[in-house]
């Protein structure tokens, strides 16, 4: 019986289990069930309320005059959102209310990250009563509001407020960052080591050019992450030369230094909606960018990015079905 393979063709065995192997493994891929998505950093605002807002500029973003939960929802439908995390963007200290009312009328809603000022007499006041809302899951804190946290951990009273923070295992989300918050992160958290940070939009920090000074940023990110404290790679989107940039390989150096420093436990994903979408890129075009860079590491990196490190970062509520839970 004459074989229906050439002579020069001939498979051999190793080769023939390493391509069944691979063909399997990609079946297997094909068959696995979507990875579920919590945003950990969205805005809400409404223009259209009496006092208006104080951000974005009391506008709202372009084309958006209201970011509610049900705006949320329409932004990302299909694309495999189940929970976000809103981060406040009002200085408006009654803001932290509305914003919990607002979240408490979806459930998509699991968390909230409010405003309050740790040096601030009427700190603990505020604190006691926001905590009793199990939403309320930390405050944000840096460089926006015409604060400094470069300044502010010098003074004993900010210190005492973050510790009562962090006594009540809740996060520290910072904001904007530059070489001098992560330098007060670390004096931060020298001070207070048991506390949790999320530093947010880093992939948006570009790292300096020069030798010297790009081995202080990698030696400062180095040592952040030998801290309680997580990367959160939001606000990733770039343009270059007025284009935006959507090629997975253009984003791979900046994403790969966070993800080498950090480690795959420490990073966090976070859209910024609806500053990332209402200026100048669909959510669906920009979450592709990160889905791509995440996916290739694998399901079980890709998981953690986008869910499973959010839990650690801000024990934040489970309250549907779609979303995911630990040890389910």
């Amino acid at each position: 019986m004459k074989s229906c393979t050439k002579r020069g063709d001939t498979v051999s065995r190793r080769e023939f289990l390493t391509a069944s192997a691979a063909g399997a493994a990609m079946s297997m891929r094909a068959q696995s069930p979507p990875i579920p998505i919590i945003d950990t950093h969205i805005h809400f605002f409404d223009t259209t309320r009496p006092q208006g807002v104080p951000y974005p500029a009391g506008k709202g973003v372009p084309g958006l005059p209201i970011a509610i939960p049900e705006t949320f929802r329409k932004a990302v439908a299909q694309l495999g959102i189940v929970g976000a995390i809103e981060v406040e963007a009002s200085p408006w200290v009654e803001d932290n209310l509305w914003v919990l009312e607002v979240a408490a009328t979806d459930p998509i809603v699991v968390g909230t990250i409010g405003n309050l000022e740790p040096d601030k007499p009427e700190f603990h006041e505020y604190l006691g009563r926001y905590h009793k809302n199990r939403l309320f899951r930390g405050i944000r804190y840096g460089n926006l509001w015409n604060r400094s946290l470069v300044t502010a951990v010098e003074k004993p009273e900010f210190i005492s407020g973050i510790k009562e923070l962090a006594a009540a295992d809740l996060t520290l989300d910072t904001a904007n960052p530059r070489m001098d918050l992560l330098r007060a992160v670390i004096e931060l958290t020298d001070k207070v080591p048991e506390l949790r940070v999320v530093i947010d939009h880093l992939p948006g920090l570009d790292a300096p050019a020069e030798p010297a000074a790009r081995r202080q940023f990698e030696a400062t990110l180095r040592e952040l992450a030998n801290r309680k404290v997580y990367a959160k790679l939001s606000a990733v989107a770039r343009r270059e030369n007025g284009q935006l940039q959507t090629d997975p390989a253009f984003y791979k150096p900046r994403l790969d230094l966070l993800c080498d420093v950090f480690g795959e436990d420490r990073v966090v994903y976070g859209s910024d909606w609806p500053n990332s979408t209402g200026n100048w890129v669909p959510y669906a075009t920009m979450l592709p960018i990160v889905q791509n860079y995440f996916n290739a590491k694998g399901r079980a990196a890709a998981e953690k990015y986008f869910w499973k490190n959010s839990i650690a970062a801000y024990r934040w509520i489970k309250r549907d079905p779609s979303q995911p839970e630990l040890n389910a």
